[in-house]
């Protein structure tokens, strides 16, 4: 009996050994925030349960945590996700001192002259989903403004910032309005009060549709709309019905729009949109590559041509929206697809962006 316990011990040590790991490092921002670090979170886990897979999360609390973190996941795991712009550094540094661990980095552009074979790094087209929520928010303000919240801004949150406002001019340009924008930052993540009270001020400013980019920040731009809809509403829970049936008897309302992940659900009715990134899929598929022994080095950009990003299905606003506001976007998505049209992904770029002539549809005024 004991031989045959020794045996069994060493069978279990062996398939422990052979078990594939995938660790995931966030960045300060952590997880509970329903949109960057949940997303990727949730494309590591639904891969590594399907193949069968150990996962863990390990939270970075401030900056200097990055390293440290990054090299404990690289001692005890197969792949090392880095998710976030402001590891960068930190993940080169680690991955060259761990050839025989892969890394993912979310967000996260390769150093020039630092492309590493064991590093896949992944960005995103922002741009190109929030140019879709602002053409929306341009053509369902009530006030003519609108605004765009930010945490810290990195190159990420201004490439949402940049296609959000390219979003708003090209809806301005073909239905002859003017649309003032409203722009703040919370200069970090993970605060969402700070979100709500920088939202507070713009409504307060007169906007009535906010685009937020701020990662947990941006919960609090959620709550803030909601609670300033209901003011309207005269209620303090009101339903989903009671939202829309303000909205076509008053025609007025306090929207927020969410980011990264399909936020609508946080406050439906209230949430108006979300730009969405899909780094759950990026994730899910970055895990397969490496278990399956495909995965390569290398940097990917996704857009909308690759469902890198996209727009939510506005499963509780869709009806608030116009039919030809819907169709408009359409297809201008298409155009934004087959390249036809180029969002602004610098601020260089939308100072000198223009609608071009042929983007107009028949049933708009000039």
């Amino acid at each position: 009996m004991k031989k045959l316990l020794a045996v069994l011990m060493v069978a279990a040590l062996v398939i422990s050994a052979m078990a594939f790991k995938v660790i995931m490092v966030t960045d300060t921002g952590g997880l509970g925030d329903r949109s960057f670090n949940d997303g990727t979170w949730a494309g590591v886990v639904r891969a590594a349960k399907e193949l069968g897979a150990d996962y863990e999360v390990i939270q970075s609390y401030e900056q200097a945590d990055y390293v440290p973190n990054l090299s404990k996941a690289a001692q005890e795991a197969d792949l090392v996700f880095a998710v976030g712009f402001m590891m960068t550094d930190s993940l080169f540094k680690v991955a060259a001192q761990y050839p025989d661990t892969k890394f993912v980095g979310i967000d996260i552009v390769p150093p020039e002259g630092k492309n590493l074979p064991n590093v896949l790094t992944i960005t995103f087209k922002e741009q190109e989903g929030a140019f879709l929520v602002g053409y929306i928010a341009a053509a369902m303000t009530k006030t003519g403004i609108v605004g765009f919240i930010g945490g810290i801004p990195i190159p990420p949150v201004e490439r949402y910032r940049y296609g959000f406002e390219a979003g708003v001019k090209t809806y301005e340009a073909i239905h002859g309005v003017k649309v003032k924008v409203l722009r703040g930052y919370t200069n970090e993540f993970s605060d969402p009060k700070k979100g709500k009270d920088l939202a507070m001020s713009q409504f307060a400013e007169g906007a009535d549709v906010i685009f937020h980019a701020a990662g947990a920040c941006g919960n609090g731009v959620i709550e803030a709309a909601k609670e300033k809809f209901s003011e309207l509403l005269g209620k303090e829970n009101p339903s989903l019905q009671d939202f829309i049936d303000y909205y076509y008897s008053k025609g007025k309302a306090y929207f927020a729009i969410g980011v990264d992940a399909d936020q609508d659900y946080m406050a439906p009715g209230a949430v108006l949109a979300s730009a969405m990134k899909r780094v759950d899929m990026a994730a899910y598929y970055a895990v397969k590559w490496a278990y399956e022994g495909t995965f390569e080095g290398g940097h990917d950009v996704l857009g909308l041509a690759e469902d890198g990003v996209g727009i939510s299905p506005m499963k509780y606003t869709k009806g608030m929206v116009p039919n030809t506001v819907i169709a408009e976007l359409a297809l201008i998505k298409n155009a934004i697809k087959t390249g036809a049209f180029k969002v602004p992904d610098t601020q260089e770029a939308l100072n000198n962006f223009t609608v071009p002539k042929w983007l107009q549809f028949p049933w708009t005024k000039k």
